[in-house]
């Protein structure tokens, strides 16, 4: 668990665009908020959204909500001139598009440093075959990375795939990406639902998400927060469970045993740990909720 650990169970793209979304996303049940400057911006809109952000990131009133600022590629006309403008303005990450190795990883933070930012984590977004095949080189780069963000609309049509209920078309790379973070310690965000019109399809790629070990899911619409923030909250019979699993096994210990039987499920020490980061998580989501009502 690195020093960067919080609830991320829904982080939503708000784009700089449009000032009446940036000021809304003060009052929203959400966990993160990523000020988008990147590739759904018109060309045309670029000047004004990064203007709109920083006056934002100025301004504050976000409470405890995680915000993020999505960065231009540092190959575009604007990468750079988008880090100098936000990197020392408050943020709690900045997020780089486009990464697909280790060498883009030290670009993004030496990006942050020559705009005199040493400490500000960064977030890195995986959203190609390559960035996938990549992941553990990414994920293993550097320290400041707080959380890997999933692209998987890129994916799919990169792969030349076609969305699924059952998201068949990158099961792997889901898979890969979130073994990639654990090994390194880093988050990972699943990535959006682009069908706004079917809520239940949305709902079972959170529940698929979650059971697959991502900690959240990134969103493009206000009305998609309920459903992705049940889905990684943990349920109270799961916070009774896991205190239940920390009691037994610390009783089966002092009586000279290593593991014991709760409701017919072997349990042992990782289990233990896995049960204290899930009670973690909860009492953060409580604590997360109450400030920001």
């Amino acid at each position: 668990m690195t020093d960067y650990y919080r609830p991320r169970r829904s982080m939503l793209y708000v784009p700089g665009c449009n000032p009446h979304y940036l000021e809304k996303a003060r009052s929203l049940q959400v966990d993160s908020i990523i000020l988008d400057l990147g590739a759904p911006i018109l060309l045309s809109a670029k000047e004004e959204s990064r203007a709109n952000v920083v006056k934002e990131l100025k301004k504050g009133g976000y409470g405890n909500r995680e915000v993020v600022v999505r960065v231009n590629d540092l190959d575009s006309e604007w990468g750079y001139d988008d880090v100098n403008a936000v990197a020392n303005l408050g943020a709690d990450a900045i997020l780089f598009s486009s990464i697909e190795n280790q060498d883009d990883v030290m670009a993004a933070i030496n990006a942050m440093e020559e705009a005199g930012n040493t400490e500000t984590p960064i977030m890195v977004m995986i959203e190609s075959p390559l960035a996938v095949l990549h992941a553990e080189e990414i994920a293993r780069a550097s320290d400041r990375i707080a959380c890997m963000v999933l692209a998987t609309s890129d994916l799919i049509s990169d792969l030349h795939a076609r969305p699924t209920l059952e998201r068949t078309a990158i099961r792997t790379s889901l898979s890969w990406v979130v073994l990639a973070a654990r090994a390194y310690g880093r988050a990972v965000i699943d990535g959006i639902h682009s069908d706004l019109k079917d809520m239940q399809a949305f709902e079972y790629a959170c529940r698929i998400g979650r059971d697959m070990g991502f900690d959240g899911k990134s969103l493009v619409h206000p009305f998609q927060l309920p459903y992705a923030n049940d889905a990684y909250t943990p349920k109270p019979a799961e916070v009774e469970m896991a205190k239940e699993i920390i009691e037994a096994l610390s009783e089966a210990n002092k009586a000279g045993r290593g593991t014991v039987l709760v409701n017919g499920k072997l349990v042992e020490h990782h289990h233990v740990t896995a049960a204290k980061r899930f009670l973690l998580l909860s009492d953060m989501i409580k604590e997360l909720e109450l400030d920001n009502d």
